[in-house]
């Protein structure tokens, strides 16, 4: 008998659909026991988000200091022939419960010397967050074998206004107008076939999980023009959010007079420095291009497009 832990948090319920579908070959065989790890928030974080509350969570979510999670409903102490870890991207970073799972005690038993599937769902920015918890299994001796990242089907302009405007509004299309947020539910379904490779090697044999079992099935896929954007952000994200520490606790008046400076800085720069610097990766593409193409490359493994 094969054992597979998911360990897994979503606010809207679409991450955990995602799951549900990689999920279901492996439910569906009699060899393989499959264990669900939902991460409950000891204070829940409400969707949709107040305005500004979203915000608040920023700088600890950024520089991975979590609120704590309620007790974990798990096994530690048992051995899992892989784990899977089903994460949402926040601030370019994994959400705060995920991390909080991953400096947890349970965590360090459970995931050492243990493969593991990483599953994002997100808007479009997935890279730094998983080069942050590629650091993280690392430090827990976990041995990362796959990544799956699947993105909201609208595109990364029209992504800018509809996945704020489901956050705010709890609803995926609130009008007419706005391209419907998330990720396609056709791509949710066909997410089936990472599940039915994974069934096909835990049901191979029995030994220990060494290689990538998803390449040549379209696991992630690199927007190149995305990976300058990432690395800016992620080093702008890191400044404020030592700042906004720095000025005030979470709910202080200081930290929300920051918190509101901060926020007129990143729509400035949406609208002016982010066209600019488009504009000078595509006129600098040609000089660029080797860098650009290995810099995919390492950032679409272990899996591959």
């Amino acid at each position: 008998m094969r054992h597979v832990l998911i360990v897994h948090y979503s606010q809207t319920g679409q991450l955990d659909r995602l799951a549900e579908s990689v999920c279901a070959p492996l439910q569906d065989c009699s060899d393989i026991q499959v264990d669900f790890l939902q991460l409950q928030p000891q204070q829940p974080y409400p969707f949709p988000w107040p305005f500004l509350e979203f915000f608040r969570i920023f700088p600890e979510t950024v520089l991975m200091r979590p609120q704590p999670l309620k007790p974990l409903a798990v096994d530690a102490g048992k051995r899992y022939d892989l784990i899977i870890l089903a994460y949402q991207v926040w601030f370019l970073s994994p959400s705060q419960p995920m991390t909080a799972f991953l400096a947890s005690p349970e965590a360090a038993q459970l995931l050492k010397d243990t493969p593991v599937v990483t599953l994002i769902g997100c808007r479009n920015m997935w890279l730094m967050a998983q080069e942050k918890v590629k650091t993280k299994l690392s430090q827990l001796g976990a041995r990362l074998v796959d990544n799956i990242a699947l993105t909201d089907a609208c595109g990364t302009a029209a992504s800018f206004l509809s996945t704020p405007l489901w956050m705010f509004t709890g609803r995926q299309k609130p009008y007419s107008w706005v391209p419907r947020a998330g990720i396609d539910e056709a791509e949710i379904v066909a997410a089936r076939r990472f599940g039915e490779a994974i069934r096909q090697r835990l049901t191979a044999d029995h030994l220990p999980i060494e290689q990538p079992m998803l390449k040549g099935l379209g696991a992630v896929k690199v927007d190149e023009k995305l990976i300058a954007s990432e690395k800016v952000g992620n080093r702008s994200f890191q400044l404020w959010s030592r700042l906004l520490v720095a000025i005030g606790p979470r709910r202080s008046r200081r930290r929300a007079a920051g918190l509101v400076v901060y926020i007129v800085f990143l729509l400035c720069l949406i609208v002016t420095v982010v066209p600019v610097t488009a504009l000078l990766k595509k006129l600098l593409a040609p000089l660029t291009k080797a860098r650009v193409q290995r810099e995919k490359a390492y950032f679409a493994g272990p899996s591959g497009e």
